[in-house]
């Protein structure tokens, strides 16, 4: 029970916070409209090292990504009981952070017009809309992502108590600015389908299609990303 709510809240902390700074750049009005990506790239920085500070204190092992969960249990690393208490907590929290960010915002979805900045609020999308392409860039990302959250916490490199979560947020801030610019760096399922389930049933004005067609994206190319760097990890000896 403490993981399933661990990952509830942290995965609600994570995604209020992330999705509010793409809302705080994006929508009409807002302060920080127009502050760019560097801003976005820092904002879910914060997001991920508050999502899993919260995470853990609450008694999960802060993975607030199925992709995280599925890979450490493909390779023996997670029991298998966990599984669905894990993932089901990661998307109800991502819905529910998603929720009170529109919140948060509630003033400023009247004021913008383009119904896919308002979808960007919510879930990602491609700049260029090509899926393989956009499949392998989540892919690609999330390897990188679950590789080194291993490395870290390997006897090698010790890193322990709220440094952990602090590496990790300096990692994916270092995946926004690298790798984000052709999907948005979803590199989290339930990040992404969660808010989406919000976007599609929240009375947003004018929000247009959730893009359902797209929404395998985030999802795939993060679950095979995950588990392709446990197995290279494990290859390479580091657990």
């Amino acid at each position: 029970m403490n993981g399933f709510v661990g990952e509830l809240i942290g995965t609600a902390i994570l995604v209020l916070m992330g999705n509010g700074v793409v809302s705080n750049v994006l929508l009409t009005q807002s302060k920080g409209q127009n502050s760019g990506w560097i801003v976005i790239a820092t904002g879910w920085a914060f997001a991920v090292l508050a999502g899993v500070v919260a995470a853990v204190a609450l008694g999960s092992q802060g993975h607030l990504n199925p992709a995280v969960t599925l890979a450490f249990y493909a390779l023996g690393h997670f029991p298998g009981n966990e599984v669905l208490p894990y993932i089901a907590g990661q998307v109800i929290g991502a819905f529910i952070g998603a929720v009170l960010m529109w919140i948060t915002y509630l003033a400023h979805w009247k004021k913008t017009d383009d119904a896919r900045i308002k979808l960007a609020c919510f879930s990602t999308g491609p700049a260029i809309r090509a899926p393989f392409s956009n499949m392998l860039t989540e892919l690609i990302g999330t390897f990188v992502l679950v590789f080194l959250v291993v490395a870290i916490f390997t006897k090698a490199v010790g890193t322990t108590g709220v440094l952990g979560p602090l590496v990790v947020a300096l990692i994916v801030y270092g995946i926004g600015l690298s790798l984000g610019g052709p999907t948005g760096f979803a590199i989290n399922p339930a990040r992404d389908f969660g808010a989406r389930v919000a976007h599609a049933v929240l009375p947003i004005a004018g929000k247009g299609s959730s893009d359902w067609s797209y929404a395998w994206v985030p999802i795939v190319g993060p679950i095979l990303g995950g588990i392709g760097a446990l197995g290279v990890a494990r290859l390479a000896g580091m657990m």
